[in-house]
């Protein structure tokens, strides 16, 4: 079938926001279901018991599935039943980043490549039905490289029977488009937007080509359709403004907007600002993946850093909105309430993970309520409706001694159930494979700044553990709740920061070292550089497991079980390093039959555990590192359960033999 291009051009500014009468988000209370949520039109159904409507399996993203077909007892016996190569790597060999999860929407399987193609696949063969291509520009030097972590679909039921685009998928690009697509045809629709397209970047202020689009998936809710955006980190503070926006999913007419930072002062969180700084400071963008609550009519927008990540002398108090799950009404983008896992960040602690919906069950009584998942691996559990706690948070004095205009949070929210998953503190002794390795680290520890976690960057060089690419980011969690478990892909990582002057610049950059990222944090007193902390062997100087599996008892937030979880390329065939783990890019689901199923290490595994012990009970090679999150669903033909995984260049599905 033939491929038609949309045709990108200005539509939306958000002057036409400001002008057309949107509702500007601000506080309030919880409010009943709106009829509109109950009205004909929403997003893809999840009607069958085997299906997969969205990128987290449900609007809530529990990243659970009750089909038990394959289970504990025949798992052993999977192979593959499929698989589809995308193509893009024959495109673009390099800066591709394969982290998407398909989505079941009626019979149909649609996923979104890293080239932000989108494509619909018959489930049972993996056959091509229809591709888009947006035609990013290749040559563009885009900050979040190519990456695109799946679509959004929405079925309007007015419409009649056949019609064209009465079934939709919502691709976002990373140049910063929204374009809705005839989900049985491939096509763009020609009532939404231009031509099927919104033009993002129009009327955003401090625009820069490149930096600011979309890599996680819309969030659809009734008729209505949600975007966040991904925005270049710390080139300065006056980045893109992190808006989350929504539109009419019929004609992206402007429905509402929501700022996380404070503009003019009539924000509830504008007093935890300093509003003259605040003005021109940006980011604290949604780049992860929303969560809905269809009953209650809110969604939960996790937020990340105000810019820059690592100097907030520009950007003074807590910066309330930013780093924080915001619980917002549907219809209105009314700010409902808030939770800040990090007072004004400065160590890249972005809310990265989705805020996972699921009922706890407590002395007989059933709770609506949210998990929130961090970098610095803490899990904060709260009641999805007023925001409350529902185990126990304290806030937690952490270190003061900053550079000269940095003004830390006096103290951080910290959970006391469930304990921190992450060690929360790095020991004096380094570790190393080899006494080279330990000598190497041990001597890179000693010329660091490091009072345990929160330690404010400095001009020495600030050791940052955990760090800010570990503990548990996009990828999320898996919830069972009829088992009442949390299942976690755990990320141990470490790394440094340095602040530079802004008069010895220059000179820092003239001679940067290889394997080092260098960023100016303009408009502030200090650049910066950074690492992850490595000894010569490619090893982390931070001591094993790198990598684990495990799972948390929500009836009292208790560790299950915990295993590390795929080997370091570098450190296989080591003795002992089946034990040590390997980084986790990627998230694990749960199924019906008794499973938690995930990939997402360097070692080209995908791997089922007894969900109950974490015992492997089946692993098989991938043709590389699934650095994803799987899906799994029942085909409405035969019946029978797949489980898919995006690998590199390919989607591979398993099933049972016939």
């Amino acid at each position: 079938m033939p491929v038609r291009r949309a045709t990108s051009a200005p539509l939306l500014s958000l002057l036409a926001l400001l002008a057309g009468g949107c509702d500007r988000a601000s506080g309030g209370g919880p409010s009943a279901q709106s009829p509109e949520f109950a009205s004909e039109s929403r997003a893809a159904p999840a009607t069958a018991v085997g299906g997969w409507p969205t990128y987290g399996g449900d609007p809530g993203g529990s990243r659970y599935s009750p089909l038990d077909q394959i289970n504990k007892d025949n798992v052993a016996q999977l192979q593959v039943a499929w698989s589809f190569e995308v193509g893009d790597a024959a495109v673009q060999p390099a800066r591709r980043q394969f982290e998407a999860t398909p989505i079941l929407f009626g019979s149909t399987l649609y996923l979104a490549t890293p080239l932000n193609r989108a494509i619909a696949l018959e489930p049972e063969t993996g056959v091509e039905l229809w591709s888009y291509d947006p035609k990013l520009d290749l040559n563009e030097s885009y900050s979040e490289s190519f990456t695109s972590r799946g679509v959004a679909a929405w079925s309007d039921r007015v419409a009649p029977g056949g019609s064209d685009c009465a079934r939709r998928i919502f691709l976002g690009t990373v140049d910063a488009r929204l374009i809705a697509l005839d989900a049985d045809r491939g096509t763009p629709c020609s009532d939404f937007g231009d031509a099927g397209t919104i033009d993002l970047s129009q009327g955003l202020d401090n625009f820069e080509k490149g930096e600011y689009g979309l890599t996680s998936p819309p969030l659809v809710i009734g008729d209505i359709v949600v975007v966040g955006s991904a925005i270049g980190d710390n080139r300065r503070r006056d980045v893109e403004s992190g808006i989350v926006r929504a539109f009419d999913a019929r004609d992206g007419s402007p429905r509402w907007f929501l700022n996380p930072i404070p503009r003019t002062g009539a924000e509830d969180n504008a007093d935890r600002w300093d509003l003259e700084q605040a003005r021109s400071t940006g980011a604290a963008n949604s780049w992860g993946v929303m969560s809905v609550d269809e009953e209650r009519g809110l969604i939960f927008v996790p937020t990340g850093s105000a810019a820059p990540d690592f100097y907030g002398g520009e950007r003074l108090g807590d910066n309330a909105y930013a780093n924080s799950v915001v619980a917002a009404r549907a219809t209105t983008g009314a700010v409902v309430w808030h939770f800040q896992t990090v007072h004004h960040d400065l160590w890249d602690y972005d809310q990265a993970a989705q805020p996972v919906l699921f009922t706890l069950r407590r002395d007989g009584v059933e709770l609506p309520a949210v998990a929130i998942p961090t970098k610095q691996g803490h899990v904060f559990v709260l009641h999805r409706e007023t925001g409350e706690a529902l185990f126990p948070i304290e806030e937690r004095s952490v270190p003061q001694d900053a550079v000269p205009g940095e003004e830390p949070w006096p103290t951080q929210p910290w959970p006391v159930v469930p304990e921190p998953l992450l060690p929360q503190t790095l020991g004096d002794d380094a570790w190393g494979v080899t006494e080279e390795d330990r000598r190497y680290c041990q001597e890179q520890l000693r010329g660091l700044k490091y009072k345990g976690t929160f330690t404010p960057p400095s001009l020495q060089g600030t050791l940052i553990y955990p760090g800010s690419a570990g503990g548990i980011n996009w990828g999320s969690v898996a919830i069972d709740s009829d088992r009442q478990l949390l299942v976690v892909g755990l990320n141990h990582s470490v790394g440094w920061v340095r602040l530079i002057p802004r008069e010895r610049w220059d000179s820092a950059t003239s001679n940067r070292q290889p394997g080092v990222q260098y960023t100016s944090q303009s408009g502030t007193p200090y650049g910066m550089s950074r690492s992850g902390l490595r000894a010569p062997s490619g090893l982390p100087c931070s001591p094993p497991p790198w990598g684990e599996l495990l799972a948390i008892d929500l009836s009292d937030g208790s560790v299950s079980w915990r295993e590390p979880v795929g080997t370091a390329p570098s450190a296989a065939g080591l003795p002992g390093s089946a034990r040590w783990g390997a980084s986790v890019w990627g998230g694990p689901i749960i199924t019906g039959g008794g499973l938690a199923i995930m990939a997402a290490t360097p070692d080209r595994r995908i791997r089922a555990v007894d969900v109950n012990d974490g015992r492997v009970l089946w692993e098989h090679e991938l043709p590389a590192a699934g650095d994803a999150t799987p899906m799994t669903f029942r085909s409405e033909a035969s019946g029978k359960q797949y489980v898919v995984i995006a690998a590199d260049d390919h989607l591979v599905a398993f099933a049972l033999p016939d």
